[in-house]
């Protein structure tokens, strides 16, 4: 006996084997958004060392567990702060970039490149615009004092946890900086 696979067979496993593709979507460059976030202020790199205790730190506090770049750091004249970060949506990273206030206070978050082909919802302006004004002190917290976005969960939850990050990194690390240099 002759086996003679069925098309419809051969249709369904070259499905699985098709490569899922996703197209990255640069929204912004960290110059465009440094000007957008923190407009009029000269900004200079200011990276610092993120020691394992300080990462640890960083982790309980957002449950992030990508590292924090410690690289990616500016510091405006008036004592502002430019952050780089980027957080995992569901399978691929966001790379985002927040303005902090001098006191820590969120100026502003804007998505600079999104991989995912879905839970691009991320990048609206209304979306983003919940966290400004959020310190330490607030939940930042999906569901609590940030809102979700239907399809758009996983990547609500992580770039949620991703500032939450942030401003966690600014009272660890960036306040007692602010502090020396006042």
């Amino acid at each position: 006996m002759n086996w003679h696979p069925h098309t419809i067979s051969l249709l369904g496993i070259a499905a699985l084997a098709a490569p899922i593709t996703s197209q990255a979507k640069i929204y912004v460059s960290i110059e465009q958004a440094q000007v957008l976030l923190l407009p009029n202020q000269l900004l200079t790199q200011s990276p610092i060392l993120i020691s394992k205790g300080l990462q640890e730190k960083l982790r309980l506090a957002s449950s992030i567990r990508h590292p924090f770049q410690g690289d990616r750091i500016w510091k405006a004249k008036d004592g502002s702060w430019f952050v780089v970060d980027e957080v995992v949506g569901k399978h691929e990273m966001i790379q985002y970039a927040m303005a902090l206030s001098p006191s820590g206070a969120i100026l502003g978050v804007e998505i600079l490149e999104y991989v995912e082909s879905y839970g691009y919802e991320v990048a609206d302006p209304a979306w983003r615009k919940q966290f400004i004004g959020k310190q330490v002190n607030d939940p930042i917290k999906l569901n609590q004092d940030i809102q979700n976005i239907g399809g758009a969960t996983l990547s609500c939850k992580h770039l949620t946890d991703g500032v939450k990050r942030v401003v966690m990194l600014y009272e660890l690390a960036l306040k007692e900086q602010s502090s020396k240099t006042k």
